[in-house]
């Protein structure tokens, strides 16, 4: 029987949401990998709704939830339903929405908060020593539920990731470590079973942030 992952979404769309095509990238690998897959959001308003086309805030008002649904093709439910006895994995693709809607990093830095319905239920993954994944902007979450983990929002010295100097010396202040990684690779951190790589936190090409969150995908699957 294939592993049973869970995907917590944030939106739809970079600048608000979930980068589409992260979610895609995961999915796909997992897919792949013959994992069985229940996706998952928030019931709770975006932190804003930006204009994709003109790259702006918007005064519109949206729900995490319904956004996520469209990545999902409908199939999706509440995060408060999900049920760690159900799943092996967990999964959070990146996109401004994991640091807007499902904590406030992109306003307070290190400072942030967690929404504690995703505090709650990365602890009970926890927990059960089950392995979460994390891609792009994501790991920080990990930095701030999990103190003293291991993570990777890619690599310092990459020109191509001008934000990671930034986010990394963030989550250094935070008491944890972050290791410097190519695109294509994960970092794995055995001992709190956290997978991440860095996606879209490097400006390279589509196929290269697609092959390293399949690396992320595969490293999951093998500590579930």
């Amino acid at each position: 029987m294939g592993k049973r992952v869970a995907v917590v979404l944030a939106g739809c769309g970079v600048y608000d949401g979930t980068e589409i095509h992260e979610a895609s990238a995961v999915l796909v690998h997992l897919s792949r990998f013959g994992a069985s897959v229940k996706m998952f959001a928030p019931n709770v308003d975006q932190m804003h709704v930006v204009d994709h086309l003109k790259g702006a805030p918007t005064e519109e008002k949206r729900n995490v939830l319904v956004e996520s649904a469209r990545l999902a093709r409908g199939e999706i439910k509440d995060l408060s339903e999900l049920g760690v006895k159900e799943h092996d994995a967990i999964i959070f693709p990146g996109g401004f929405g994991a640091a807007k809607n499902l904590c406030s990093w992109a306003v307070q830095g290190k400072d942030c908060t967690v929404n504690d319905q995703v505090k709650a239920t990365m602890q009970a993954f926890h927990a059960e020593g089950k392995p979460i994944g994390l891609c792009c902007i994501s790991p920080v979450l990990a930095a701030k539920v999990f103190p003293g983990c291991e993570v990777t929002v890619g690599h310092e010295k990459d020109e191509r990731s001008p934000d990671v100097p930034g986010t990394a010396e963030a989550i250094t202040q935070l008491g944890c470590k972050h290791v410097n990684k190519s695109v294509s690779e994960t970092h794995v951190d055995e001992k709190n079973k956290l997978v991440t790589t860095s996606a879209f936190m490097c400006k390279a090409p589509l196929h290269e942030i697609f092959d390293g969150i399949g690396a992320m995908v595969q490293d999951v699957l093998k500590l579930a």
